[in-house]
């Protein structure tokens, strides 16, 4: 089977992006789903590597609804991987930490992406990799999509 030809459209930078994205997606989405967890679960956790946060804290940090994160935080806690608990200066307000249960998933977790990072990204060189991340990351933060869940 032949591919087809390639136009200029084919090469357009959002057409590509796009296309190995939605690869990457699937591929990201399965690594996580191994260990029961989803973007959104990925990012409360990593942002809970600091150290605690209070609820709200960490509501801000991620600027996504509320209900949103308590929805997470309520799957991450039932699988061990986070605690929450009352501040004993305010008892309104939740400590958000990550349990060592969370740090060792991630830990499994940064395996299993370097591995699809491997895959996806293996006809390229350190140095272009390390380039590539660094001009991803740059479009992200002009987007202001880069913690977003």
């Amino acid at each position: 089977m032949t591919s087809p030809p390639r136009t200029a459209v084919m090469d357009q930078l959002g057409v590509l992006l796009a296309g190995r994205g939605a690869i990457a997606g699937t591929r990201v989405r399965a690594a996580l789903a191994a260990e029961g967890l989803t973007m959104r679960s990925l990012y409360t956790l990593t942002r809970l590597t600091d150290g605690p946060l209070g609820q709200q804290a960490l509501i801000d940090a991620l600027g996504v609804d509320p209900s949103a994160v308590v929805a997470v935080l309520n799957e991450l806690e039932n699988l061990g991987l986070v605690s929450r608990n009352r501040d004993p200066a305010d008892r309104r307000r939740h400590i958000v930490s990550i349990t060592a249960g969370g740090l060792s998933v991630l830990h499994t977790i940064e395996k299993l992406l370097d591995d699809a990072d491997n895959d996806l990204f293996g006809a390229l060189s350190p140095a272009e990799r390390d380039q590539l991340n660094g001009l991803l990351l740059k479009v992200a933060d002009a987007a202001s999509c880069s913690d977003k869940f």
